[in-house]
């Protein structure tokens, strides 16, 4: 019996990536690759382990010159790169830059919608404001560049790859309007896959936690000095290792070739996920105490 129940929750215990090695391929040579978000952190790491692999990849950030910077770390070299400055809580820029990336380039196989923000804060303090602020950038800026590439996408029968948060599937305390930001990400990736799935589009929705990064980030939560510390940490004082956006790269490449439809990372979090979605009382305890100082 316990061998049983154990073959029936090893997919929320185990993280397939990090235990089965898959042979390498030249799937994504001269696949044609947008990120956004491209210019530092996981955007960059994807666009360079993309690169690495292959792939003509397009950097789409603000700043032109860190766009520039984050261009010269990448394979190939500047043939195989293209540069598109924007900002996609702009409709008009993001227009452009697809019409930049249709002209040069004819068409694309992967969309990588990296490009985001966190944030902390007690939610009893959060304006409809700051949510809106928040949802610009994480959701609507999201829709926004995945309708404008959607056409491409369709003819190529490509790849959505949406970077979401474990935020995207549990609301921890004091994450402000975070959590309600990335949960939309969520429900969009499965009405994505659910609508136009039939017409060859896959749509990969990732659910990391929280990512190393050179200088340990900090956040200062909007108007609330009174939060306790831990807020400010990574993940909210969740107690799961950083994960380095390298190896969580590689593992993405690997789910999108394989067309998988979600990646939750740490892998043990999807045993809180099951638990959550049955016995949500259950959840709530487990959060709390895995996310307290």
């Amino acid at each position: 019996m316990s061998g049983l129940l154990l073959s029936r929750w090893r997919p929320f215990l185990l993280l397939p990536e990090e235990e089965i090695p898959v042979a390498a391929s030249d799937y994504w040579h001269d696949k044609r690759v947008l990120v956004t978000g491209g210019s530092s952190g996981l955007g960059l790491a994807l666009a360079q382990e993309f690169a690495a692999q292959g792939a003509r990849v397009a950097l789409l950030a603000r700043n032109p010159k860190r766009l520039q910077q984050a261009a010269a770390t990448l394979a190939g070299g500047p043939e195989r790169t293209l540069l598109l400055p924007a900002d996609i809580t702009q409709a008009d820029q993001v227009t452009a830059a697809l019409e930049t990336l249709r002209e040069q380039w004819q068409g694309l196989e992967v969309l990588v919608n990296c490009a985001g923000r966190s944030a902390r804060g007690a939610i009893q303090q959060q304006t409809p404001q700051q949510f809106h602020a928040l949802m610009e950038l994480n959701f609507y800026a999201l829709v926004r560049c995945t309708q404008a590439a959607l056409p491409l996408l369709l003819a190529s029968r490509g790849h959505v790859i949406n970077i979401g948060s474990l935020a995207s599937k549990l609301a921890p305390r004091f994450m402000g309007a975070y959590p309600a930001s990335k949960f939309a990400v969520a429900a969009y990736s499965q009405q994505l896959r659910l609508e136009l799935g039939e017409q060859g589009l896959h749509v990969l929705l990732v659910c990391p936690g929280p990512i190393a990064r050179e200088k340990t980030r900090t956040y200062q939560a909007q108007d609330d000095p009174s939060l306790p510390p831990e807020a400010g940490r990574p993940g909210a004082g969740a107690r799961v290792k950083q994960l380095d956006p390298h190896k969580l790269a590689r593992q993405i490449l690997r789910a999108c070739q394989k067309r998988r439809v979600e990646l939750v990372v740490p892998g043990k979090v999807r045993l809180l996920l099951a638990l959550s979605a049955l016995w949500p009382t259950l959840g709530d305890r487990l959060l709390l105490r895995f996310t307290s100082g």
